[in-house]
Order: structure tokens, then sequence, then C-alpha cells
């Protein structure tokens, strides 16, 4: 009996979990093959970072939450994996000097627009939004790289942001698919707080 509800709970496994689960058994990886110091200090660093502002919490959360609504089931890990393929290479231009101008008030600018997202989820073109989350990741992953300190590994602090932002993604999937069984007032809630508090945060940065 014990062996066959192990193997039910296996089947019920979702693709955006084994994702998630590569993804952090890489960066942990890297990490571990990276030399003792910097290696582990950029790793630790590079984990926290993406935790370390709101802004950075709700963009990667109102992705995953976009995705629900806006992509078929089967792609609903497409949306974090755009932001993610923008976020590497973004971050890589920063910590080799190349930054954006404006890029603090860029970040707030990016969550009101995923908010927006959210809120016309079903009203515009997925084509579109990948556009969009794909900026937000270019523009999330010059903030991590250019916090990146000097004589540190990038490849291991890559991987410490990548597998956070990995979760924050993972989450958001997760809050977007709970909130589908709630009253419609939830999204609208959820997308007028994440909209609202990127308001808040522009307001400050220019």
């Amino acid at each position: 009996m014990q062996i066959q509800t192990t193997r039910s709970a296996r089947t019920r496994v979702s693709p955006a979990a084994k994702g998630l689960a590569a993804v952090t058994a890489l960066a942990m990886a890297s990490a571990a093959q990276a030399h003792p110091g910097h290696g582990a200090e950029s790793f630790a660093a590079g984990l926290a970072h993406p935790f370390g502002g709101l802004d950075h919490l709700l963009a990667m959360v109102a992705v995953g939450m976009w995705s629900v609504v806006a992509l078929p089931k089967a792609w609903r890990t497409a949306g974090p994996a755009v932001f993610l393929a923008a976020l590497l290479p973004g971050a890589a231009l920063a910590a080799g000097g190349i930054g954006l101008p404006w890029v603090e008030a860029g970040i707030a600018l990016s969550v009101i627009v995923l908010a927006a997202l959210m809120l016309n989820a079903r009203r515009i073109a997925p084509a579109t939004g990948f556009v969009l989350v794909a900026m937000a990741g270019v523009l999330h992953g010059q903030a991590h790289g250019a916090e990146l300190a000097g004589g540190h590994s990038f490849m291991a602090y890559a991987a410490g942001f990548m597998a956070a932002s990995t979760l924050l993604h993972a989450m958001g999937l997760w809050a977007g698919a709970s909130l589908q069984r709630l009253p419609g007032w939830a999204w609208r809630t959820a997308t007028a707080l994440i909209g609202g508090s990127g308001l808040f945060m522009l307001a400050a940065r220019v």
C-alpha cells in the first residue's frame, strides 16, 4: 500500500516543479564546484539578492501569475523561462561594466507593466507579453549584475540569483493557480496591490 501511494505521488509532480528542482540542483552543483571563499560568497549573495528587494519579488511572482492565465497549461513555464533567459545576459552586461540608464526606475516601471499584463492577460497576445517579460528580465538582470562585488565569481553569483529567481517564479505559478479558484475580485486585488506598489516605487525613483 505504501509503494502504491509513493508511485501515485510521483505521477502528480508538475513540470514546473520538475523544472524548479532541476535548476536548483544545477545551481547547487555550480556552487559546490566553485573555489572556496569568493565562489561560495558569490553564490550566497546571488541567492539572497532577488529576495532583498520588493521590486524583484513582485516582478518575478507577477510573471508566474500572468503565465497561468495567459498561456496554455502545458506552456505555463514559458513566461518564467523567457524572463530567466533575459535575466542572465542583462546581469552579465552589468557585471562587465555595460549598464543601461535609469535601471532602477525601469525596474519599478516593469512591476507596473507586469501588473497590467496580469489584468489584461486574456486580451494581450502572448507574443507581446513575452517581449515585455524579456525586457523586464534584462532590467532586473542589470540590477543583479551591478551588485556583484569585485573579485567575486560571476558564475557562482549567477547560479545563486538564477536559483532564487526560479523559486520566485514557481511561487508566482502557485499563487496564480490558487487565485484562479477564487472569485474574480481576488485576482483584481492582487493585481492592484502589485501595480500600486510599482507606482509607489516609480514615484520614489524619478
